[in-house]
């Protein structure tokens, strides 16, 4: 790409490279994407009020059963480890995840599978909460930052910094909801 540099007084016009900086194309940290989409999506892990635990950012056309072995194996650990091992650790999952139930288990989880018609009718009984729609709250909660909305970042390492600033931005603000200032 050339832009003008400058008039000669003979009316010619000297033409020269732009110093731009230009991004390279295969870099190794980029997320897997095909030529159909160039889009990429958030995988989240959250707990029970929704305090997210793991965030995998993988190409906008990959499904998300293919990333759940690396979503629970990038899960925070409790700091509490010598009852860690004792606790059961429960996991909620849609109908997409029919199959990897033994991925679950692998990482001592129990998982729990419901298609969303099971959910839909339990929501008339007394005291039910769904427990899918805390992630979709979750990830109502990432929208809200406009940088991690749209992806302008071109690397993955740059955007999973924003998402993990995020995440932590959205764990300081439900750690301050239970527990004031004084």
């Amino acid at each position: 790409m050339t832009r003008w540099k400058g008039l000669h007084g003979n009316g010619s016009r000297r033409m020269v490279l732009m110093e731009k900086r230009h991004w390279r194309k295969n870099l190794p940290e980029q997320t897997q994407q095909t030529e159909v989409s160039k889009e990429a999506k958030k995988n989240l892990l959250v707990d029970a009020v929704g305090i997210p635990l793991s965030i995998v950012v993988t190409g906008a056309n990959r499904h998300d059963a293919a990333v759940l072995d690396e979503l629970l194996k990038e899960r925070m650990k409790p700091l509490d480890f010598e009852h860690y091992e004792h606790i059961t650790q429960n996991v909620c999952l849609d109908a997409g995840y029919v199959g990897k139930a033994d991925v679950a288990s692998r990482h001592g989880m129990v998982p729990h599978i419901r298609p969303r018609g099971e959910e839909k009718k339990a929501i008339e009984l007394h005291g039910f909460r769904p427990k899918r729609w805390i992630v979709e709250v979750a990830h109502s909660w990432f929208n809200r930052f406009r940088k991690i909305h749209v992806r302008y970042e071109k690397t993955a390492c740059a955007y999973n910094a924003l998402l993990y600033l995020a995440a932590m931005m959205i764990t300081m603000n439900k750690i301050m909801a239970i527990y004031p200032p004084l």
